[in-house]
């Protein structure tokens, strides 16, 4: 696995982190990026302009272009950031020779809602990348604290014991400690579940409930998202470990939760509409909360949080009729 070339896919917040965590070990990263101005403001500024303006880069590491095709030529591991609502408009109808034979690892923790799937599924059905050529990167790790360079963890899930080291060890630096994993789609539907726990976790915020009710509520989503990911994919796994729990925990009490902001500003009475807009900023839970439920429709798994979720953002129901539906059912 020495002196594979990698790619970065996305312009957005994790992207941009990601590329940090990856200039500080190696010497050349490519990155694709959809916006030019963004693409020639980097190469003249060393800071992306729209997310995490704080990270400074040095240009000499950075191999930047908006020619998808010419990025994956160029790299032997491609780690695709671009936030799942958008995933299918970057590859959908584009032609991309080649991409079957790289290895393709998600930073992506949402259903593509296209197609109702998780990105592994994504990328193996739609560009025949083999299973054990795909990864997954989670948490927990916000990007607001890696460009502030605290503490954070990260776990690299492959069934490919080598692929998995060789990521986890271009991502960690002294702020970054990495771990691996073989648990792809566990580690993959954990990611995307949690996202529909942090916007429950802030409608419950909005509505004013206290912090002894959000521990019920956590405790409980720990317990739905063993019971879905043994459904799906039932092998030895142990949710309380930092990819399961720890990413869990700071999805719904962080301050940078894009989700929990989320899912408070809909407690307080915005529209789904209107905090979209508000926020300018992608909440993966609000796509994730219909692609589980849509999914679970299949392994009828008692998921009451994620159907409350669903029925909040999607039926219309009042969060505050829902939520204390909910409570009956949680203990």
């Amino acid at each position: 696995m020495e002196n594979k070339r990698v790619a970065v896919l996305g312009g957005g917040s994790w992207a941009t982190a990601i590329v940090k965590m990856l200039t500080e070990n190696l010497e050349q990263v490519n990155w694709w990026m959809r916006d030019e101005d963004c693409i020639e403001h980097i190469k003249k500024f060393h800071h992306n302009p729209r997310y995490i303006q704080a990270i400074q880069f040095n240009p000499n590491k950075l191999n930047m272009s908006s020619d998808l095709q010419k990025v994956v030529d160029q790299s032997d591991i491609i780690i695709v950031a671009v936030p799942s609502a958008f995933l299918a408009k970057a590859f959908d109808g584009v032609e991309i020779e080649g991409i079957e034979n790289k290895i393709i690892i998600s930073a992506v923790k949402g259903v593509v809602p296209e197609y109702n799937q998780i990105p592994a599924e994504y990328f193996h059905l739609n560009f025949k990348v083999p299973y054990k050529k795909i990864g997954m990167i989670a948490g927990p790790c916000h990007a607001e604290e890696v460009a502030m360079e605290r503490l954070s963890y990260l776990t690299i899930a492959c069934q490919d014991e080598a692929i998995a080291q060789f990521v986890a060890d271009s991502l960690s630096c002294r702020y970054i400690n990495t771990s691996t994993s073989d648990d792809l789609f566990g580690t993959e539907l954990s990611a995307i579940l949690k996202n529909v726990y942090a916007v429950a976790s802030g409608i419950c915020n909005g509505l004013g409930y206290g912090d002894n009710f959000q521990a019920v509520l956590i405790a409980a989503a720990l317990r739905e998202t063993k019971d879905f990911i043994d459904a799906i994919h039932s092998i030895h796994r142990d949710v309380k470990s930092s990819a399961y729990l720890g990413d869990l925990l700071v999805t719904c009490y962080s301050q940078f939760s894009r989700n929990r902001n989320f899912g408070s500003m809909v407690g307080r009475g915005y529209s789904v509409k209107s905090a979209q807009i508000e926020m300018n900023m992608v909440a993966e839970g609000y796509y994730a909360a219909k692609g589980i439920y849509e999914i679970n429709k299949k392994y009828k798994v008692n998921l009451p949080i994620v159907d409350a979720v669903y029925h909040i953002l999607y039926e219309k129901i009042s969060p505050m009729m829902e939520m204390r539906i909910l409570t009956g059912k949680l203990s």
